[in-house]
């Protein structure tokens, strides 16, 4: 994750990672991308089933029963096991994590053993009593994923209604108190909405934004076409860019996040330098302490089966299953080949990555995204927008 808020508009200083020790056990949610330790995150795809039909949803997920979904009991094993690993955060995910009957006792268990606990939702099932349940457990946030406005998130979604329906489960998630936020995967068939989805934070005062770039994983794979060319994508962080400085500069502060491409964060850096700004050099600072992509080291994934994978869109790439040893051993086994090399890919990555300038602080950005568009997952990233000019050594 690249904030934007945090960077550009100086909503957090490298002072404040450094104030906790940058232990991730220690430290807010909203700095926890600084932390020292890389504990990682945990994305736990609870359940394959979902209510909608997302054409870019990484899961191939659908709205029927799969057999094989890990237990509560099972799963509260897991918890504790992450739990007594150090895990900060349990991101509870899908599919659409809330057609699973025990989500909020899930939930309420992981809060219970002392992580925080969130989840990324469409939105649409979340009812003035479920939003109420989830405050009650204490979840810390909701992200509910929108595509655009009514029409292009319901073309994106597959079932007409799903905008006002997640808009719903928005102000419901207001009503109980709980912060809740958008998440906008851009492409080319959608990519005109991101006016829109400032607007709508502004009208419906909701605090955090975070814009994805496209992976090319899972049924997402079939939009590598409409992905953003090199300068589509610089254009739009521009304008993500400007749009959450107007934010600010009226006293409207919002969270605004780009995720998925850490080529995001030497761009927001230069364009400092370039407009002679007093921050650049705190930005450096906290690109440094970010380290760049960490799948494999600071954010993993469990499938509804108990799989374990490197992140949640490395699905055909499993170190093993929670149902034979716990995650925190398979995490920590750095004896399967790719683990290992994951543990440290900077050394790895070939081409102009290998050159980079900003290798230390981007780490060589998606490797699954460089195997799906390049059949090399030590390939540099495809959606690196970077120029040579800007990666070179010589600057």
């Amino acid at each position: 994750m690249i904030g934007i808020s945090k960077l550009y508009c100086g909503t957090v200083e490298p002072s404040d990672a450094l104030r906790y020790g940058r232990h991730s056990g220690a430290l807010p949610s909203h700095l926890l991308q600084f932390s020292a330790d890389k504990k990682p995150v945990v994305v736990w795809n609870v359940t394959r089933r979902c209510n909608l039909k997302c054409v870019h949803c990484y899961a191939h997920a659908r709205n029927e029963h799969f057999p094989d979904e890990l237990s509560t009991a099972e799963g509260k094993v897991v918890l504790d096991d992450l739990a007594q690993f150090g895990v900060p955060v349990v991101l509870f995910s899908g599919g659409e994590p809330l057609m699973r009957p025990d989500l909020v006792e899930l939930a309420d268990y992981a809060v219970g053993r002392g992580m925080r606990a969130v989840i990324s939702t469409n939105g649409t099932l979340i009812t003035p009593e479920v939003a109420e349940q989830l405050k009650r457990v204490g979840l810390s946030y909701v992200g509910i994923s929108l595509d655009g406005l009514e029409e292009v998130n319901d073309r994106f979604r597959g079932v007409k209604g799903a905008f006002r329906k997640a808009l719903d489960g928005i102000h419901a998630c207001q009503a109980a108190g709980i912060k809740v936020g958008l998440r906008f995967t851009m492409n080319r068939l959608n990519v005109q909405e991101i006016p829109a989805i400032f607007d709508l934070l502004e009208e419906h005062d909701i605090p955090r934004v975070c814009f994805y770039h496209l992976v090319y994983a899972g049924r997402g794979s079939k939009l590598i076409e409409e992905d953003l060319s090199h300068e589509e994508t610089r254009k739009a962080v521009d304008l993500i860019i400007d749009r959450t400085s107007d934010l600010h500069r009226r006293g409207k502060v919002k969270e605004v996040l780009t995720v998925d491409n850490h080529a995001d964060g030497p761009y927001v850096y230069q364009r400092l330098v370039k407009e002679g700004s007093s921050r650049a050099a705190d930005v450096l600072e906290l690109l440094k302490m970010n380290e760049g992509n960490s799948s494999g080291r600071g954010i993993g994934c469990i499938s509804w089966d108990g799989t374990v994978h490197a992140d949640q869109f490395w699905r055909h790439e499993s170190f093993g299953n929670v149902r034979e040893r716990p995650f925190s051993q398979i995490w920590s086994d750095v004896s399967h080949p790719l683990m290992g090399k994951l543990k440290d890919k900077k050394q790895y990555v070939t081409g102009r990555c290998a050159a980079c300038r900003w290798l230390d602080i981007c780490a060589g950005n998606f490797r699954v995204r460089a195997e799906a568009a390049m059949g090399d997952l030590w390939a540099p990233d495809p959606a690196c927008y970077l120029t040579d000019e800007e990666i070179s050594q010589t600057l």
